[in-house]
């Protein structure tokens, strides 16, 4: 009887979260300004945004994540992080906090697609091409600026010959 009420209650809660949708009186519409510099979104928001009724901004992963050349930095680069130190080519810490504040000043909030569930793949080799210039070792599973390390991974689960993902429509994998 309890996990029933409990399963009513949730269901209850996660229905009525469509109608608050937790933005400032009479705003409803959020965009996705992607691969943005913090410093343009918070132009943005106090020049359009706010004056048309924007409620929100989804902005890109702003931790620090592997530097790729070739392809010349592809967006996916944004979801091979190496730590979580808040730097992007979308700019530094303070520029984030700066446009964070600048933005929530005209009652635009700030959504953040946060990568915290993984780190870059062993294909982004070791260095220190990364957004804010840290050392990691991907061969070797080393983010020592988190500090994560091999003990850190789930290894041996992909059932593959070389461990990783080979197919990424192989649920399996």
């Amino acid at each position: 009887m309890k996990m029933k009420l409990l399963i009513l209650a949730a269901l209850l809660g996660l229905s009525s979260a469509q109608f608050d949708p937790h933005m400032k009186y009479g705003r409803t519409s959020i965009v996705h300004l992607f691969e943005w510099r913090w410093a343009d979104i918070a132009a943005e928001c106090e020049r359009y945004l706010a004056p048309n009724g924007y409620g929100g901004v989804q902005i890109s992963p702003p931790s620090e994540s592997i530097v790729v050349t070739n392809p010349w930095h592809p967006w996916w680069q944004r979801y091979q992080p190496i730590s979580y130190n808040l730097c992007s080519r979308s700019g530094n810490e303070n520029e984030l906090r700066d446009m964070i504040t600048r933005c929530n000043n005209v009652g635009v909030n700030i959504y953040v697609d946060a990568v915290i569930n993984h780190m870059c793949g062993s294909g982004g080799g070791a260095g220190t091409h990364s957004s804010c210039g840290t050392y990691f070792n991907a061969n070797t599973k080393e983010f020592p600026s988190v500090p994560y390390s091999s003990w850190d991974f789930n290894d041996g689960k992909c059932n593959t010959g070389s461990g990783e993902i080979e197919n990424y429509n192989d649920i399996n994998q």
